[in-house]
């Protein structure tokens, strides 16, 4: 969520750790000021022959992006290419192959970020008529090898594309062919982003169980429902994964900080370029010691540069953003932020939720992340029974949160009907990875393909 936080003072130089830690103080704000921010992506593919199109080709990636200015998004251009827009909805960004990302303005309600999603697809679905495109809602592309996808021509992808076989076998399918949806919460405290970090990293794992939605790898069945987020067991360890030491007492803003720290760099960017510094240490940026810019202190920029770099299931950055859900349909959209809403952003919510997961071991963390991408509902909940039971408490405890909001639209709807398709999978145990795998073993006839008529925007 690009646009919820612009740190005080960019262009400062850092030179205490205080200034390290005031990112977070300065993303503290009143409840009555908290913001929801929506992110979502979306492969892109040429309805004629559902290949991925390439930047630069007519009716690329490139013309998509120009057909959006006529909606009043203005670009945003690296070198001699337009790689993003922005406008009152917020931002548009490229993934690495193109995937198309909406980091959705912060709004109050979940019926204006649904709203504006709303509006977003719509403008892809104008553009994309005129220029035979299509886009698809899946966490994983189900029928693409990674050389048939294109590169985008941003600095920081070319860097982390050459740094990510150092360190992961799957961070280069992590780039080129995952989709996810995210969810941006604000906090009022120290206290309270603890509290909100603990649980929505222990119910992570719920929410991919729940969205989980990646279930073929280049046309078949790959054994998981959420391929995604198995991806990420295999990126990067020094950048991912589930961060136990948010549950260790004492965990706050300083603690977040020294994690951020001991993550190595990607980049820097300086003078409308990206220089690569992938494996080196913020820490010798501080003192002055970074080898392509020696002698030279970071700004305040560049540490929020850096943290936007750390990928785990829960990441801070002034806010809180909820990183555990595939790409899905646009009821998903909606869906996630009313499920973290609900959770995180009333009181006796928040407090039933910890109530629910405050004794769980880093052990139970540990297992349950390792699960959930093959089984996902079917994983064994810590508390007893499958994730299914889990689930559906935690619903209710999410309703009964958006209940107490009592934010209505003009027709006089509640938040709460956007947690339906949730209920819905809960009830059932059948995510839609589950229903795609039985369409696939059934009336598809093996054929993935038939997934770009039923899971298109």
């Amino acid at each position: 969520m690009s646009s919820q936080q612009t740190p005080v003072g960019d262009d400062a130089r850092i030179e205490t750790r205080d200034q390290l830690v005031g990112v977070f103080e300065r993303g503290s704000r009143p409840a009555a000021d908290w913001r929801i921010g929506t992110e979502h992506e979306k492969f892109v593919y040429r309805t004629a022959d559902h290949a991925a199109p390439s930047y630069d080709e007519p009716g690329g990636i490139r013309d998509l992006l120009k057909g959006m200015e006529d909606f009043g998004w203005d670009p945003v251009v690296e070198g001699d290419n337009v790689i993003a827009l922005k406008g009152a909805d917020g931002a548009i960004s490229l993934e690495p192959a193109g995937q198309f990302e909406l980091s959705g303005a912060p709004v109050a309600t979940i019926h204006e970020t649904c709203a504006e999603s709303n509006r977003h697809l719509t403008q892809c679905r104008e553009v994309g008529d005129r220029l035979g495109l299509g886009f698809l809602g899946l966490g994983f592309w189900p029928d693409k090898r990674r050389d048939e996808l294109p590169m985008m021509p941003k600095g920081r992808y070319a860097i982390m594309r050459r740094h990510m076989p150092k360190v992961g076998g799957l961070g280069l399918d992590m780039m080129l062919r995952t989709c996810t949806i995210q969810t941006n919460l604000d906090y009022a405290s120290e206290a309270d982003m603890v509290k909100k970090f603990r649980v929505s990293l222990a119910l992570q794992p719920l929410a991919t169980a729940l969205f989980a939605n990646s279930p073929f790898t280049e046309g078949k069945p790959n054994g998981f429902k959420s391929f995604r987020s198995h991806i990420w067991t295999d990126t990067d360890p020094h950048r991912t994964g589930v961060l136990p030491f948010v549950f260790d007492d004492g965990f706050g803003f300083d603690r977040y900080v020294d994690y951020a720290l001991d993550v190595p760099m990607y980049f820097v960017y300086r003078d409308g370029a990206y220089i690569d510094a992938a494996g080196l240490s913020f820490r010798d940026f501080l003192d002055g010691r970074l080898a392509p810019l020696y002698g030279e202190k970071p700004t305040v920029a560049d540490w929020t540069d850096h943290l936007s770099t750390a990928f785990p299931e829960v990441r801070l950055k002034g806010y809180l953003e909820m990183r555990g859900a595939d790409g899905g349909r646009w009821d998903r959209i909606c869906a996630l932020p009313a499920l973290w809403v609900g959770l995180l952003y009333d009181g006796s919510a928040l407090d039933a939720a910890w109530d629910m997961c405050r004794k769980w071991t880093h052990a139970d963390h540990a297992r349950l992340r390792d699960e959930v991408p093959a089984l996902a509902l079917a994983a064994t909940s810590p508390n007893g029974g499958t994730l299914q039971d889990l689930a559906k408490e935690v619903l209710r405890i999410a309703d009964a949160g958006l209940a107490a909001r009592a934010h209505v639209n003009g027709a006089g709807d509640s938040e709460q009907g956007f947690l339906g398709p949730l209920h819905e999978i809960a009830a059932s145990g059948l995510t839609n990875a589950d229903r795609m795998l039985a369409a696939y073993h059934g009336r598809w006839g093996g054929d993935v393909s038939a997934v770009y008529a039923e899971d298109s925007y």
